[in-house]
């Protein structure tokens, strides 16, 4: 079941950043210049931190299957003079869409909203440079270790690697990526 667009105001606002600080999250892994793709992208949560740390010369592409929070998330990206960077696509519940390849993808407390995850993996894989990284994160309040592991091993079994597992506030969380 995907995420109803006014739920979002819950956890998409300031005292979150106590918990899950988007720049302290995602900087070891997008740099300047690097084309990133926010799957399940919301209200732009993570999609505006990552249009700065991608620079005026960087792309975010933003993902949702809601109309609703891509007006919201363009609404905010304007506010706050990333819009420029940030390209929002409204996508299909059965398709991702054609996108150029992505240096990081992130798909932060989402996966488990994806009725057919080995699809959805193969989706990604194919949007990832050959060096590409994809943070895969899900909620421990709603999403057992159990069922954590069945998706990651949904990755896997598309040609996933997972490269390390780093350490997110309420969240099982792996960063992924092709080869060793």
């Amino acid at each position: 079941m995907v995420c109803p667009w006014w739920l979002c105001f819950t956890f998409d606002n300031p005292l979150r950043k106590l918990l899950h600080n988007p720049e302290a999250i995602l900087s070891p892994y997008v740099h300047p210049g690097d084309c990133v793709i926010d799957i399940g992208a919301g209200m732009g949560y993570f999609t505006i931190p990552l249009a700065r740390l991608v620079g005026p010369e960087g792309h975010v592409i933003a993902i949702d299957v809601q109309e609703k929070m891509l007006s919201a998330l363009r609404s905010r990206a304007k506010k706050h003079g990333v819009s420029e960077r940030i390209e929002g696509y409204l996508a299909s519940q059965k398709s991702l869409g054609n996108h150029e390849k992505a240096d990081f993808i992130l798909t932060f407390w989402m996966a488990h909203e994806v009725p057919d995850q080995s699809l959805f993996f193969r989706e990604v894989r194919d949007l990832l440079k050959p060096n590409g990284l994809l943070l895969l994160a899900e909620p421990i309040i709603h999403v057992s270790q159990k069922y954590f592991l069945r998706t990651l091993q949904s990755a896997i079994e598309i040609g996933l690697v997972v490269k390390e597992n780093p350490k997110i506030r309420l969240s099982h969380s792996a960063l992924l990526g092709f080869g060793k």
